[in-house]
């Protein structure tokens, strides 16, 4: 399965409904603090849309959810490494992408067999605190270097200017977050981001 260039992180089933139909092929569902039957809704209706828009769902952190809806993939941060069950969402056929900052945290993911292996935060960040400093462009290569034929994602602080040094400099997907969720207007920011990403579809 060939992931998309373009790699937006969204919080709800609203935002799923607002960006896919623009010509998205690959997003990721990160819901925080809701309850488990408000969450597993929203995954079921992500993923339906998705898959009547030719989009690849990928589903953050709660991996029996998408085990029970059928889901065909499955992020998980380091920390949600400690608490999946890896052979369960094996035997599922679903697949994995893995957060990493760190070179530990890279081994550790390798260890899992991932689909593919998230590097960031490339830039500084504003979504959320972390104890990382900006990864940068030169470690980009060397992530892409240790992990070969598995896709890497550039994630962190990305803008359309940034975008293509972080392409150039191995990335195979960038993700994008406030970039999208924080702009006045998302649906044009969206299909800048698309038409940007576009040559590197293969």
């Amino acid at each position: 399965m060939k992931l998309d260039p373009f790699y937006p992180i969204v919080d709800s089933y609203q935002w799923i409904e607002r960006l896919v139909p623009l010509g998205v092929r690959l997003v990721q569902l990160r819901i925080k603090d809701q309850d488990a039957e408000s969450t597993r809704e929203q995954i079921r209706q992500s993923f339906a849309l998705c898959r009547r828009h030719d989009c690849q769902l990928i589903v953050n952190d709660y991996w029996q959810h998408a085990i029970d809806l059928g889901c065909d993939y499955v992020h998980l941060g380091q920390e949600d490494l400690d608490d999946a069950d890896l052979h369960a969402i094996k035997r599922a056929a679903i697949r994995i992408g893995i957060s990493t900052h760190s070179g530990e945290e890279l081994e550790r993911a390798l260890s899992c067999d991932p689909d593919y292996v998230a590097l960031g935060p490339i830039y500084p960040t504003i979504l959320k605190k972390m104890p990382w400093q900006p990864q940068g462009l030169e470690r980009i290569g060397k992530w892409k270097a240790l992990i070969g034929n598995i896709p890497l994602v550039g994630i962190g602080g990305l803008t359309p200017e940034r975008a293509p040094g972080v392409l150039e400099a191995g990335a195979d997907i960038v993700s994008v977050v406030t970039d999208i969720t924080l702009n006045q207007d998302p649906e044009s920011r969206t299909q800048q981001w698309i038409a940007l990403c576009a040559p590197h579809r293969q």
